[in-house]
């Protein structure tokens, strides 16, 4: 009785290595089929960022990767969102600058500057692009000095003209320096500018169709496509890069986009922000340049008050960096492989 147990025990084990193998083999195979390999996870860098003990982050609304060195932080120190927003600008510092490595502080910015600080892109150049829905306004800044290089919009002056935003949400750019604004709470379109701030034309009109938008929160160009957080309508929409309607890509696995990025193996990486009030959430989506689900993980962490992903970036390296408005932080994660 006993051999035959051990039989029958061997033979299931042999008959699960099979099933097994032959699920490997599966994957393998269709990973082959996408054109793509991918890490079969993310983990958090754990002792990322490492920031003084007496600096604090206060609500984290955007993040983007520099060349490689440097990691910048939107946040709205000690001021949360309120309606109406105050009229006068944050005392401290708003913009954090990180050693990417090693998640150190290397300086601070952006004091006396902003109303409500929302998104942080970086161009070609290294310059720091920086939406104030507060202010209804777009900046460029000098990421050494914090000087202003340029800026678009009317100060406390909301609109839906050439030299108007109405709480615009997020910046990204084209290769020959071409700037799109997602414009963004109360209006519902993308700007295009040259990268000398010239208007040259936009897209957008509010509703659930085909290139209609409800919130365009977040914005990322990789070669001739714009990808839109339609935040909203729950969805990525694609657009060439004069505003053409291309595809868009909805369901529960995608969830609510509040921000987007691509990284370097053409894919597109979106935080899942989930529903307010009650039921917000951290999660991270990796998708392919057509819109195929490759991994996805969440970056909220046991002991999180309240969790709410709003901004995303990738850095040269693949590094994934998370900015979490109501858990006051940024959290970095990189591919693990098996």
């Amino acid at each position: 009785r006993l051999r035959t147990d051990r039989f029958e025990s061997m033979s299931n084990i042999m008959r699960y290595q099979r099933y097994n193998i032959a699920l490997v083999c599966v994957l393998l195979l269709t990973t082959h089929a996408y054109g793509q390999t991918r890490p079969s996870k993310y983990i958090r860098v754990s002792d990322w960022p490492a920031l003084p003990a007496d600096f604090e982050l206060g609500q984290v609304t955007g993040v983007a990767a520099g060349n490689g060195q440097y990691i910048y932080v939107f946040h709205r120190s000690d001021r949360t969102w309120t309606t109406p927003f105050p009229p006068d600008s944050i005392t401290g510092h708003t913009i954090a600058v990180l050693e990417a490595t090693t998640g150190k502080l290397i300086s601070t910015l952006g004091g006396r500057r902003f109303i409500m600080p929302h998104g942080l892109s970086v161009d070609r150049s290294g310059d720091l692009w920086l939406t104030d829905v507060g202010a209804h306004q777009v900046f460029k800044m000098d990421p050494k000095s914090g000087e202003l290089i340029l800026t678009l919009g009317t100060a406390g002056v909301p609109g839906n003209d050439h030299s108007h935003f109405n709480r615009p949400t997020d910046v990204a750019f084209a290769k020959d320096g071409t700037i799109y604004v997602s414009d963004g709470y109360l209006n519902t379109r993308v700007v295009r500018f040259s990268a000398a701030g010239k208007y040259l034309g936009q897209w957008g009109t509010a509703g659930r169709g085909p290139g209609e938008l409800d919130l365009p929160h977040g914005i990322a160009v990789s070669g001739n496509r714009v990808y839109v957080c339609d935040r909203s309508n729950l969805r990525i929409q694609v657009f060439n890069l004069k505003g053409r309607f291309l595809d868009q890509w909805q369901s529960s696995l995608i969830g609510r986009p509040f921000g987007v990025a691509t990284g370097t193996r053409k894919q597109v990486f979106i935080v899942d922000g989930g529903d307010q009030p009650n039921h917000t959430r951290s999660r991270v989506v990796i998708l392919n340049a057509n819109g195929r689900m490759l991994t996805t993980f969440n970056a909220g962490q046991i002991g999180d008050p309240k969790n709410l992903g709003h901004d995303i970036a990738v850095g040269q390296d693949n590094a994934v960096y998370v900015a979490d408005a109501w858990a006051h932080c940024v959290r970095k994660f990189i591919p693990w492989e098996k």
